[in-house]
């Protein structure tokens, strides 16, 4: 398998495809020792992966930028978000997993536990290669589970240098390891009979195809995170610079490659015209780049040339269907996936198409009032992130109660979520499994007991006398 960098089309990483069934077994063998642990030690072990990540911030960082294309700020803030992940895992924890005693019958005692899974299958995403399958691993290996982690095709490089700091902090041969592959190999880890879950992010296509491979195996845990088609709505507000700041950020950070971003823009008819002229203005002023460029970009390209032409392709398919521009796609290069953002009014589409099109291409509808604002939202079949920039108190007190989404916001971009809450959505969103802070509860499994330190037992019904 080979990664190549998006700005500059160079080969970054080769490695060999992994042999799934090896994995498992080595996986399956490491993990009653580590089960066993104190949980103390675990923890230890995950603060001193924290220290292998410090002492390799930058390397980490410049590999991140290099394989994914994001500019160097942006890669810097996604290692620290790697670091960051180990207290609140652990707090986590504590809260979502802890023990309690209760009395029980006859002065024993009932007691609530929790154990791990066992091995757990972790398939990364190519926009967040390192916090995005961090988040599922450390709360996995803190809980006491083996963790396989399969990165993207896309960017293999970066797995292999976040398995690489695990296995330098100390963490037995076994408990986790990285698996290189691509579809097949994904199809194979998930069927896998001896691995006890497993923990995507991803396309709603791929998720979709997992919980339906899965459906008669109802023993193995699955958290899925499939992305969003997710809706701003902009309504009355006197800072409208603010208001397309927020707009921006939401549509196009990352290239627009995150499962938060803005992909419909619902505005009110009445602010439309200025709305509008100044989300453009802001648009037409962002520097597009290198990870490593001079001013520094706002956004890099997209991961690859094959995304840059399905994002083209889709701006023209929206164009010829009813959608009027009022910023095109271009690409930047013929032959690099560099594409400037774009933003098109679909209000007049008849059937505009509920998919998740994964990059800097903002979709703009106009309502005439605000229920029509909360039914356009949820004219989707996915239900990420959702968020209402102007309006009051009660406008917003509506619209967090009738929009279907497991992130609503008010006056904030869509993305940008917080790791000490949960993340997930519903729909073609997620399967009620959020991740983040809730990452613990499909981390480990809640065991009740019943205890007393010596059998007792009394049996008064139905017995003849002795």
């Amino acid at each position: 398998m080979i990664s190549f960098e998006p700005a500059t089309g160079a080969e970054l990483w080769r490695g060999e495809h992994g042999n799934v069934d090896q994995l498992v077994a080595n996986a399956r063998k490491a993990w009653p020792q580590w089960a066993a642990q104190p949980l103390a030690n675990r923890i230890e072990l995950m603060r001193r992966f924290v220290n292998e990540v410090r002492a390799d911030h930058d390397e980490l960082s410049e590999l991140i930028a290099r394989e994914t294309g994001k500019p160097l700020w942006e890669a810097r803030t996604e290692v620290e978000a790697v670091i960051a992940k180990v207290d609140i895992s652990v707090s986590a924890y504590a809260e979502r997993t802890g023990q309690r005693k209760l009395d029980s019958a006859l002065q024993g005692t009932a007691a609530l536990r929790h154990k791990p899974h066992g091995v757990m299958a972790v398939l990364g995403p190519y926009n967040f290669p390192a916090h995005l399958p961090n988040g599922h691993m450390v709360p996995a290996l803190i809980a006491g589970n083996c963790v396989i982690m399969k990165p993207s095709e896309k960017t293999p490089a970066v797995g292999a240098k976040l398995v690489e700091l695990f296995n330098r902090s100390g963490i037995a041969e076994g408990v986790v390891q990285l698996l290189i592959g691509g579809p097949d190999e994904g199809k194979a880890i998930v069927a896998h009979r001896d691995v006890n879950g497993v923990l995507f992010t991803g396309s709603a296509q791929v998720g979709i195809a997992i919980n339906k491979k899965l459906a008669t195996d109802p023993g193995k845990i699955l958290a899925l995170e499939m992305g969003g088609n997710n809706p701003i709505v902009l309504w009355d507000t006197p800072k409208m610079s603010d208001a397309a700041a927020l707009i921006i950020q939401s549509a196009f950070t990352t290239a627009g490659q995150r499962c938060t971003a803005a992909r419909r823009l619902i505005v009110k008819s009445e602010l439309y015209d200025e709305a509008i002229a100044e989300v453009k203005a802001l648009t037409d002023r962002i520097i597009v780049g290198g990870p490593f460029d001079e001013p520094a970009p706002f956004m890099g390209p997209v991961i690859d040339n094959a995304t840059a032409d399905q994002l083209t392709e889709s701006f023209v398919y929206l164009l010829s269907h009813g959608g009027k521009a009022i910023k095109h796609m271009r690409r930047l290069q013929d032959d690099k996936p560099f594409v400037t953002p774009a933003i098109i009014d679909t209000t007049d589409m008849k059937d505009r198409p509920d998919v998740e099109l994964f990059g800097p291409l903002l979709q703009v509808i106009r309502v005439d009032s605000f229920d029509a604002a909360i039914a356009e939202a949820n004219n989707t079949r996915f239900g990420l992130s959702a968020s209402l920039v102007g309006g009051n108190p009660q406008q917003y007190n509506r619209f967090w109660a009738n929009v279907r989404a497991g992130i609503v916001n008010w006056n904030r971009p869509t993305n940008g979520a917080s790791s000490a809450a949960p993340f997930g959505g519903i729909g073609f969103s997620g399967n009620h499994r959020p991740a983040a802070f809730y990452a613990a509860d499909y981390c480990a499994y809640p065991v009740t007991s019943t205890e007393m330190e010596q059998p007792r037992a009394s049996v008064g019904v139905g017995f003849k006398g002795g």
